[in-house]
């Protein structure tokens, strides 16, 4: 049976007081440290025998899990790779220290953090990584670690060093989704969810997912047998997890369950079981996030936790009492822009989106390689998808909530539903107070030099409460609301005028009132993000040839990444008028050095205004993901 909070509780206390009366053991053991090591799969759900999937066969994860400590409500705080790894890496939010919170970008470690790798070496741990990094900042790996490569291991550590090894495995990565996995698992035998079409393409990906868990798990089965031929076994706490949400469509890149679930297993040694809350076998509801991992570790090793972390220790001697909430986040995924923050118990989910006129699936042209996505879009398009299949592909409410346990596919939006008003009054109002205690750099528009840990902390560079009340009325997209954007366009903040300028966007042709403002802010507003949005604004309210004009104008080689790919989203929504930015757009696309974000948003657009859009013809080019791109 699972353990309840209470339980969780009960059953600490009960271990404490069986440990106080061992104390000579422990102390016997205080000048020792335990080995880690990190058997990490890359972009999946628990699709996971001993998580309660009657399909999969995952025998190694499973027998893990039976002497070791099962956490069932563990969360990804970004649904994507590199947010997630940089908040594993730093035991801080991806979001507090802007662009990490972006997939995928180069953001400024402060100068104050100390990566856990580091305090480990600090300590006398030999640390090794294999192999990868994908930390979204501008962390060295040579650095960080005493050796990072496809060859680094534990076994090259010097004598009598304890060790910290991390071993990631791509077998089940999103790209090996692309080509049909053959296995044990057929597409016949597959349950899509009610939120996307049965397709050929759609089971397909889901048996292939099925087929990859199985061969992942089992080299999760090598790696622990060589622990123990190494005889480390019984020196070395295991985590298995995985480093964000599944792959499958409306999964990895997404803020609902199947983007940011993710499996937790911990194997903790008999010599070490009084760093344990509980006994072995037993799974544990409380949620758990990435950003805990790190002070989790340094606690299992018995080093203090820097203040800059911002997770809790769940583990070990400075383990915090159970937390009652997991946070995650969304913003630009690829070419795409969003904006969106969630909190979830276990068994409940809220969902707040900033930017509720963009649809939750936009073409995104690495997960287009993905038959399942093909045959979505290729039906939306044939407006043959079902009310519930085809709301993917439409504008949102600002906020959803949902009942995971009656409702595991979160298809039924409950926030109007006043028996569950203090449940999501609760949980709004935690999502708020964790956003203002970050510092939530994700209001900051991309390429701003407001973003980053320390230059967003800056007195009065960033007034988060203000900018929160402007973007909450801009989000909400309601007509009483005009005079307040309208005179946010005007403040002296740069944040608070892009956060108006969407707002009216958002409006549509009830911002009409103000148009000679929004006209003002896309001719000269010093902030070029203000620019582009006042820009899709004035598209909207009429003259889409200066707009259109404008944003081309943003599309040079001169001006930053995030900018021209702004307009290029900008243009995208604009539709047929854009043709006249197709010289800057055909641009984006020629030269080996061509940026792929740049490069997959134009050439999108550019296949739409001609009529040669195909969703089953990849944008994406196959040939560099083969050479070795950063996506493997």
């Amino acid at each position: 049976m699972p353990a309840s909070r209470r339980d969780f509780l009960k059953r600490g206390a009960l271990t404490a007081a069986a440990l106080a009366s061992n104390v000579s053991l422990a102390r016997a053991q205080e000048d020792a440290q335990p080995n880690f090591l990190w058997l990490v799969s890359e972009d999946n759900n628990p699709f996971i025998h001993a998580y309660g999937d009657r399909l999969a066969r995952t025998p190694n994860i499973d027998a893990l899990a039976s002497r070791g400590l099962l956490y069932r409500n563990v969360y990804s705080n970004a649904p994507v790779c590199a947010p997630s790894r940089f908040t594993i890496l730093t035991g801080m939010y991806s979001q507090t220290c802007a662009p990490a919170n972006h997939m995928r970008a180069v953001a400024k470690l402060p100068a104050v953090l100390r990566t856990y790798p580091e305090l480990l070496r600090a300590a006398g741990y030999y640390c090794t990584n294999n192999a990868k990094t994908d930390y979204n900042c501008d962390a060295d790996p040579g650095k960080l670690w005493d050796a990072s490569s496809r060859e680094a291991h534990w076994k090259h550590r010097p004598e009598g060093r304890p060790f910290m090894a991390v071993f990631n495995f791509e077998t089940t990565h999103e790209s090996q989704v692309f080509k049909p996995t053959a296995g044990r698992i057929k597409p016949e035998d597959v349950r899509i969810p009610a939120y996307l079409p049965d397709t050929p393409g759609m089971r397909e990906n889901y048996a292939s997912y099925y087929n990859l868990m199985e061969k992942m798990d089992a080299q999760i089965g090598e790696k622990l047998a060589e622990l123990a031929a190494a005889g480390l076994a019984e020196d070395t706490i295991v985590f298995y997890y995985s480093d964000n949400g599944g792959v499958l469509p409306r999964s990895k890149r997404y803020c609902y369950d199947e983007g940011l679930r993710c499996a937790l297993v911990v194997h903790i040694p008999a010599k070490w079981a009084h760093l344990a809350p509980v006994a072995p076998g037993v799974a544990l509801d409380t949620p758990v996030t990435f950003v805990d991992l790190a002070p989790t570790l340094l606690s299992l090793a018995g080093l203090a936790i820097p203040p800059t972390m911002q997770g809790r220790a769940f583990l070990g001697p400075a383990a915090a009492q159970p937390q009652q909430y997991a946070f995650g986040m969304r913003n630009r995924m690829d070419e795409r822009y969003d904006f969106v923050r969630t909190v979830t118990d276990g068994r409940y989910r809220y969902i707040r989106n900033y930017m509720p006129f963009l649809p939750t699936v936009q073409n995104q042209a690495f997960a287009w390689l993905a038959r399942g996505y093909q045959d979505w879009d290729e039906l939306e398009r044939a407006g043959k998808l079902t009310p519930v299949q085809r709301r993917a592909f439409e504008p949102r409410p600002y906020e959803e909530f949902y009942d995971l346990s009656a409702d595991p596919d979160e298809i039924d939006n409950r926030i109007g539903d006043v028996a569950l008003a203090g449940h999501i009054r609760a949980m709004r109002d935690a999502l708020d107070a964790h956003m203002i205690q970050i510092n939530d750099n994700g209001f900051i528009p991309e390429g701003s030099t407001l973003e980053g840990y320390e230059a967003s902390r800056v007195k009065g560079a960033y007034p988060l409460r203000r900018v929160m009340r402007v973007a909450q009325a801009a989000a909400r997209r309601d007509p009483r609301k005009l005079a307040t954007l309208r005179k946010a366009l005007a403040d002296r903040d740069d944040v608070v005028r892009y956060w108006a300028a969407l707002g009216l966007l958002m409006l549509g042709m009830q911002a009409a009132p103000a148009t000679s403002a929004l006209e003002a802010a896309m001719r000269s507003d010093p902030f070029k993000q203000v620019r582009i949005v006042a820009a899709e604004a004035i598209a909207i309210l009429g003259d889409k040839e200066e707009s259109v004009a404008m944003l081309a104008s943003l599309l040079e080689p001169t001006e930053s990444i995030p900018v021209r790919l702004q307009a290029v989203n900008a243009l995208t929504r604009i539709g047929p008028a854009s043709r006249a930015a197709l010289p800057g757009l055909r641009k984006m696309t020629e030269g080996e050095d061509r940026n792929e974000y740049l490069n997959n948003a134009a050439t999108y657009l550019i296949q739409t205004l001609d009529g040669s859009y195909d969703p089953h013809r990849p944008i994406f080019d196959l040939e560099r993901l083969l050479r070795g791109s950063s996506r493997a």
